[in-house]
């Protein structure tokens, strides 16, 4: 029978890297077979009503064990972050001795406060030249382990879980064709986050922010009065923002802009922005910021001269959740019997929860054992996957 490391090290050699540029779902070539691949593995396991749609989503269930009448889901993503590309090829340190981990290509982990606590535990890490992967394939690991256990002739009384696998997460489209009516649960948890015992039920208010600059392109020794360098309004732009509110400079509840890429010349430039709050009105007046700007400018230097397109991607989960506070509670509660101090923290970023939550679907966000995602410096332990198998079959059994 498979471990949940074994399945780890196998999942995570498989191609899934999200591809923002792509419209069509899956957006990557590798998220297809990998869905088919664990629907195949779900139904040798025995899991009922296994199914993979066109668009890639993966769906199971596994029938309630005496008398449990909840239906809880869980869910985790296939795909793997674009920001780091290329093939992943994990390593293993076994008893790791809680100093500075030199990887195969010379990149060295070091400085992070949590390795010493790491020390004598079995460590998966990359080579160096990729990311590992383990958000969410970790997830996606120790819910397929929890599979095995509950469809085990010896498997303990639970209730019914549902489980769901979604494609594109990393791209923020991993709720667009989720199929909340037919998954059955009558609520869910993502298991897609950091360090053991951390949990989620807030998180950030997200738009993305796409200012498009024209300018007049000339000779530059004939350029007087004449040249309008849209590069050079591009960095006046982004200057009249809060220099102190980028994500170097901020923390906790704390949101703000994040200069994700930008590209130009004098003719027409353009810079793409993430925005981020958990709060409403903040993340409204951080909206309203970037119109005042673009509005100011305009007036500055003439009408259509820069273009801001505004889009939200995603709400904070907690207005959801706080009327339903036990599912919150039923979380802690399952790390506390696995000898577990939950964590409950504000997610400084996005989850598929966010978006179920406001499908219908309530949905806060478990951990999965991992450090450093997005990361080629990204790693996780073997403990703690075991760990969090733990977790999920308390949260499903008691």
């Amino acid at each position: 029978m498979s471990s949940v490391k074994e399945r780890f090290l196998r999942y995570v050699q498989m191609e899934t890297t999200s591809d923002e540029g792509c419209e069509s779902c899956p957006s990557s070539a590798g998220q297809l077979p990998f869905a088919h691949q664990l629907a195949d593995e779900l139904r040798a396991l025995g899991v009922d009503d296994v199914r993979v749609s066109e668009h890639g989503y993966v769906y199971g269930r596994i029938p309630a064990k005496g008398n449990h009448p909840e239906k809880i889901g869980l869910i985790a993503h296939m795909d793997t972050s674009p920001d780091v590309q290329g093939p992943t090829h994990p390593q293993v340190i076994e008893n790791y001795d809680g100093k500075a981990i030199t990887l195969k290509n010379g990149l060295v982990i070091d400085g992070f406060d949590f390795l010493p606590g790491l020390k004598g535990q079995e460590l998966i890490v990359t080579d160096g030249d990729s990311l590992l992967g383990a958000d969410d394939k970790a997830g996606v690991a120790e819910i397929m382990a929890l599979a095995q256990i509950l469809t085990a002739p010896d498997a303990p009384e639970h209730c019914t879980v549902c489980i769901g696998f979604t494609p594109d997460e990393e791209i923020g489209r991993g709720a667009d064709l989720f199929d909340v009516e037919n998954f059955g649960a009558d609520f869910a948890y993502t298991v897609d986050g950091g360090e053991v015992g951390e949990m989620e039920y807030e998180n950030f208010n997200a738009a993305s922010c796409v200012v498009k600059v024209k300018g007049v392109g000339i000779h530059p020794g004939s350029a007087k009065n004449q040249m309008v360098n849209a590069a050079l309004l591009a960095m006046e732009w982004n200057s009249m923002l809060p220099p102190a509110e980028t994500p170097a400079h901020t923390e906790g509840y704390e949101g703000f802009y994040h200069l994700h890429e930008m590209s130009g010349d004098m003719e027409q430039a353009t810079l793409v922005y993430i925005i981020r709050d958990h709060s409403d009105e903040i993340f409204a007046r951080r909206k309203e910021t970037v119109q005042r700007i673009t509005d100011f400018l305009n007036a500055k230097y003439g009408e259509g001269t820069f273009e801001l397109k505004l889009q939200d991607s995603y709400y904070n989960m907690r207005k959801m959740l706080e009327p339903h506070m036990e599912i919150v509670d039923r979380a802690k509660a399952a790390f506390t019997a696995s000898g577990v101090a939950p964590i409950v923290q504000p997610i400084r970023g996005g989850t598929d929860g966010a978006r179920l939550s406001y499908m219908g679907l309530l949905c806060p966000n478990l951990s999965t054992g991992g450090y450093n995602f997005h990361s080629r410096k990204e790693l996780i332990t073997v403990e703690a996957m075991e760990k969090m198998v733990e977790v999920l079959q308390h949260l499903v059994c008691d």
